[in-house]
């Protein structure tokens, strides 16, 4: 019961579990021990006329005592209070009277109330008091109407019949400032429920109770016998009676055997039995009319309840109606669902919810943060946050104003005005809004609405000898969101020399959704309902262990890439089952095992639960924490949910894989009695040694799963004697993996972004970035690697970067590190660099902070290693420290303050090396965000759920590579025919065997339909190599294909050539490669493939010239001095050009890089 008191001039809330009788005060002090009846008041009406206050709380029992004193509550409440009270009440704050406390009180109407630690028992300090005080009729400001609702009915009493009990009522403060809604909220008095009435239970067979609840047959005896999963006996279970209090009846023995005498075979009675770690079961009495009968039953493992439905973030206009829903599974299922308000619980009795909260006619007081609070008999979970927005009738649901949104222009398009290469188009940010509701109130909006772009303007841009037109956002407004689609896709190999698993299977729960290829790649398009996408890998071949992995993934839609690392399985050894068998657990040679698994002997036994007594096939993989590279493979995101509903992160020690099978027939065998000794010496954390605990991975849910405690072992045999251990036990039955952690609690932030270039410019961030932390121990421990790795995360960049959670200390800066690497479609993206050029502004953290974290890139002290990650101490962010308050490092209480930090604020950075490649759309669009997508004629891709994409092989014979561009413009569409769409520059690629060929898969507009899909365009492109060059010839089999599909373009100028686009997907006998896809990422990315490879269904990183071309110049070199373009391009105005030729060295990097073109940002 949520129950509000004051504290000086401000109110919090408290618990009580019931209200009590208070203590009324009409005179000067008393003793509480000592009855004074005339100092009690029995009824208000016994005081006469007057009305009461409410409760004030301004003093805490600390210092002296606690003191309400009369005129410090006329300081803080003024004439909330009258001068001169009639009489005074005072009770504690968890609803204790004065009089029942036994402590030495005092109290005037005309003082207030006071009571003294000194006066009290030896070792007893005095309680926290509230008092009230009766004033004469009218003396009290009468504004209460106001500022708060009526009070509701009073509630049923809580008392059984003919006991006492209590009844409460509630209000709601209707003011908006919050100091004026000081007082309680709730009230309760005494009551007693109606007076008891005869037994009205009557039994079909038998006699009814004592306790009129349940139904006995005296000659009837119940026979029973419970089972463990596996077949072994479940004893010690207790056996309850499902009446309206459970009655424990009996407990099952040492075989999982019981009796019951005296129940009713009425086939309607209930019997819940229950077992530490399993779901309770629930058995019908069978129905029958024999003396006696037989259940039998067996335990499911009890399962944490898990979120399967998170409430959504919702707008709504102030008037309008609201769902929040919330479902959850579990061994057994939740049976209590709880709603919270930012942060403050829903009382169920005013808002009627179970899984589903419905609010009507919202007010914007109500906006916030909503999550639920699934529970059951095996614990609670809580659910991810929504907001809830609610804005006034007559306010604008988006912000009608763009907000700046930079692209970069091409090369021979610089702008005096900026001094710049970039254009100012606008653009709306993407949010939920309150747009038009229907009638049905749904857990998922049937329409959902975001701000988008309602309005723009064509602007044109004066370049080097042409004019280039552009849309530029000038008006937002709310509307429905572009429907989109997730997709992850990945590769999937082994960790130790990137073998794929080929053809392996993909898991979802139990339900196979993808297989991997030759080359180890899946695809997966995630189901819409999907909140925490938990596969597991499983190889066929069983060369690797299955393995389970929880994958961030981009809710907006988008592809996403993965690479999933697997740990190979260890060769089995035999055993045998009747022998005390040790298997040491660790991987890293020199080293002593982490720990050691001891299986006593006749410990295995069958899937039935009979002993097993043969020879064991036994194979158990350990991943060790104390070598880094197997960081990547670690199972699933190493979180477990409390005993509140909260997911909390663990630190691994080491992971285990277990297989064990019948030598004959490979049938997979139980283990029961397993010890697991761990070495102390290896947890180089002190104070990670009494936490430790052995716990299991739940498959479905990716969630770890407590098996039991370690303790201290009290000796050991052998060389070890000297060395300390602790040992768990646990038993090996339908779970095969598992991990020796410690929660941990000190967490903290990484605020991280992702850029297409070192400009860093908010509008070049790139979404859809995996990002990944491995935290490390900075502290030297072992001799073959300093730095133990004990968890790995990875989290997706959005509009605003990426938060990332590591473990972090507010005392010890060195007590944990951060590895962070980044990496797009399966390529690395790039560190700042730390040596010999150390610029904090590059970075992106000011100083002192940056000295405290200790950047340091991969290369610092070798310039040989890779650029792709760097290493900082997680110094946690001291609140007293004004330069360690805007990042890049947050507490974990302060997420939304990561989340919500402006470009501007500290934080780290990634960025790809810029390709030689440059795409420009007339009408601005984000592929990393297919929700920017709008409605336009012009826009370079037509429909926003099938992005096709098209690339044309174009052969340069000449001794340099040459800048290509595609221009594309309508040719057939009467809206578009002659505008620009876009165009798409490219540097060729040199051939590797050939000295002077080299090629380029160039980018151009698919013909097809426009948005609206009416009719088609045959896109008017022109392919256009810079410099002195000649059109030599054209794939015999596109020039057919044209001039069989007319119309045909014109082509006089041999130095460029001009087609209108095929309709057809045509192949690389044509030298054109057209994939497509639901994210243009992918299907750029997949054609580009093919084109550098000649084939239509192949893909390469290396460019072959002599397949599949569609066009071949001739051009010559260009004279001595002059710049290129890329050269041009890549030469900031604050930069010298020389700058620019250094970044040419990359440019024989994939070109594959295009395929992350798009609108830059």
């Amino acid at each position: 019961m949520r129950i509000e008191r004051q504290q000086g001039p401000a109110h919090r809330r408290l618990t009580s579990n019931a209200w009590l009788r208070d203590l009324k005060l009409g005179s000067s002090g008393i003793q509480a021990t000592q009855k004074k009846p005339t100092l009690f008041a029995v009824s208000r009406r016994q005081k006469g006329p007057g009305e009461w206050t409410t409760w004030f709380n301004i003093d805490h029992p600390g210092g002296q005592g606690d003191y309400e004193r009369l005129d410090a509550i006329h300081f803080y409440y003024g004439d909330r209070v009258c001068a001169r009270p009639l009489w005074l009440e005072a009770r504690t704050t968890d609803w204790t009277p004065a009089g029942s406390t036994g402590q030495v009180v005092h109290g005037s109407p005309h003082e207030g109330f006071w009571c003294l630690n000194r006066e009290q028992r030896p070792g007893q300090n005095c309680s926290n008091y509230t008092v009230r005080f009766l004033c004469p009729p009218g003396s009290l400001r009468r504004d209460t109407e106001r500022i708060w609702s009526p009070w509701s009915p009073w509630s049923k009493c809580s008392a059984a019949c003919g006991h006492t009990g209590v009844q409460t009522r509630t209000r709601t403060c209707l003011a908006e400032t919050v100091s004026l809604c000081n007082e309680a909220s709730e009230e309760g008095r005494l009551c007693m429920d109606q007076a008891c009435t005869a037994c009205d239970l009557t039994c079909p067979m038998g006699q009814v109770n004592a306790d009129c609840d349940a139904c006995m047959c005296q000659d009837f005896m119940l026979h029973g016998a419970v089972s463990l999963p596996g077949g072994a006996p479940a004893s010690g279970a207790t056996v309850y009676l499902l009446t309206k209090t459970p009655k424990p009846l009996t407990k099952t023995d040492s075989s999982g055997r019981f009796r019951v005498p005296g129940l009713c075979p009425d086939g309607k009675s209930i019997l819940k039995i229950t077992k530490a770690k399993f779901a309770p079961i629930m058995l019908t009495m069978p129905k029958t009319g024999l003396k006696a009968a037989t259940v039998n039953a067996e335990f499911m493992r009890a399962e944490t309840p898990y979120i399967v439905m998170n409430p959504e973030t919702k707008a709504r206009r102030a008037g309008q109606s609201v769902s929040l829903c919330c479902k959850a599974t579990g061994k057994p299922g939740p049976d209590k669902y709880f709603w919270y308000h930012n942060g403050t619980l829903l009382d169920p009795s005013l808002y009627k919810h179970e899984s589903k909260l419905v609010l009507r006619n919202l007010q914007q007081d109500q906006a916030g943060e909503y999550f639920c609070k699934a529970q059951s008999d095996a614990g609670a979970v809580k659910s991810q946050v929504a907001q809830l927005t609610v804005i006034a009738a007559d306010e604008t649901p988006c912000n009608p104003t763009p907000e700046s949104y930079l692209i970069r222009l091409p090369h021979d398009c610089f702008q005096n005005a900026t001094n710049s290469f970039y254009y100012d188009v606008g653009h709306c940010p993407v949010k939920t809004c309150a747009g038009q509701q229907d009638n049905g109130i749904r857990c998922r909006d049937a329409v959902e609405y975001c701000c988008g772009i309602s309005k723009t303007e064509e602007k044109e841009i004066q370049c080097s000898g042409y004019t280039l037109p552009t849309k530029v956002a000038v008006g937002c407004s709310c509307q429905r969101c572009t429907e989109t689609r997730s997709i992850v896709r990945g590769r999937v190999s082994a960790a130790d020399n990137g073998e794929p698993m080929r053809f392996g299977h993909v898991y979802m729960g139990s339900n196979r959704v993808s297989m991997t290829g030759y080359k180890g790649t899946f695809t997966l398009h995630v189901p819409q309902d999907t909140e925490r996408l938990v596969l597991t890998f499983v190889d066929r071949m069983q060369k690797f262990v299955n393995t389970t992995k929880v994958l961030p993934f981009n809710k907006k839609g988008s592809a996403v890439f993965h690479e999933i690392k697997m740990l190979r399985k260890k060769e089995p050894i035999t055993l045998e089952a009747t022998d005390t068998n040790i298997i040491p657990l660790g991987e890293v040679a020199g080293e002593d095992p982490m720990a050691e698994l001891e299986i006593p002997s006749k410990s295995f036994y069958r899937q039935n639960g009979d002993p097993y007594t043969g020879k064991v096939k036994a194979s158990v993989t350990f991943l060790d924490p104390r070598n880094i590279s197997t960081a990547t493979a670690a199972q699933s995101d190493l979180n477990f949910i409390n005993d509140e509903g909260d997911t909390f992160p663990l630190r691994t020690y080491g992971m285990f894989s277990v297989d064990f099978r019948d030598e004959a027939t490979s049938e997979p065998l139980n283990v029961g009695k397993v010890k697991v000794h761990l070495d102390s010496t290896q947890v180089k954390m002190p104070e990670h040694v009494p936490t430790m605990k052995l716990w299991s991975l739940n498959p479905d849910t990716g969630l770890w799963e407590e098996e039991g405690d370690f303790e201290f072992e009290s000796q050991r045999r052998g060389k070890r004697e000297e060395r300390t251990f602790l040992v768990g036990n646990m038993e090996i039955r339908e779970r095969r993996l598992f991990n020796l952690d410690v929660p941990e609690n000190r967490r903290c932030f990484i605020k991280v972004r992702a850029y297409r270039s070192e400009r860093f410019l908010p509008s070049e961030q790139i979404q859809g970035v995996v990002v990944s932390v491995i935290n490390l121990e900075p502290r030297t421990g072992f001799s073959s690697n300093p730095r133990a790795w004990g968890r790995f995360d990875s989290v997706i960049t959005g509009p605003n970067g990426a938060c990332l959670p590591a473990f972090c200390d507010d005392q010890s800066p060195d007590a944990y590190s951060a590895y962070v690497l980044a990496s797009l479609a399966g390529e690395e993206l790039e560190a700042v660099q730390s040596f010999p050029k150390f610029n904090p502004n590059a970075i992106g953290v000011p100083q002192p902070y940056l000295n405290r974290l200790k950047y340091r890139r991969t290369d610092h002290e070798d310039p040989r290693v890779k650029k792709t990650a760097f290493q900082i101490s997680m110094a946690k962010p001291r609140p007293n420290s004004a330069e360690e308050s805007n990042g890049p490092i947050y507490a974990f209480e302060d997420l939304r303050a990561c989340e919500e930090a402006p470009p501007s604020a500290a934080h780290f950075r990634f960025y790809q090396i810029e390709g030689d490649h440059y795409d420009y759309n007339t009408v601005p669009f984000n592929e990393d965000d297919p929700m920017s997508w709008t409605e336009d004629y012009l826009a370079w891709w037509p429909k926003p759920m099938e992005f096709r994409a098209c690339y044309i092989k174009v052969k340069i014979v000449g001794p340099v590579e040459v800048n290509v561009r595609s221009r594309n413009m309508g040719g057939t569409h009467r809206r578009t025919v002659g505008k620009l769409y876009g165009i798409r520059d490219v540097k060729s690629t040199r051939d590797r065997d050939q000295p002077n060929v080299s090629s380029a898969c160039l980018e151009f507009k698919c013909s097809g339909m426009l948005y609206d899909q009416d009719r088609v365009d045959r896109t008017l492109v022109k392919v256009i190599p810079q410099g002195s060059c000649h059109r030599a010839s054209v794939n015999s089999m596109l020039h057919e294909y044209l001039v069989n599909h007319l119309p045909l373009a014109v082509n006089n100028d041999t130095s460029e050539y001009t087609m209108l686009a095929p309709l057809d997907p045509l192949g690389h006998n044509y030298g054109i490669y057209t994939v497509t896809d639901q994210d243009p990422r992918t299907a750029k990315e997949i054609a580009l493939g093919r084109c550098f490879d000649g084939t239509s269904d192949g893909s390469s990183r290396v460019m072959k010239s002599n397949v599949g071309v569609a066009l071949t110049f001739n051009c010559v070199e260009r004279q001595v001095g002059r710049q290129s373009a890329f050269q041009y391009l890549q030469s900031p105005p604050s930069r010298p050009p020389a700058t620019s030729t250094v970044r040419g060295r990359v440019s024989s990097r994939r070109q594959q890089r295009a395929s992350r073109g798009g609108q830059r940002g």
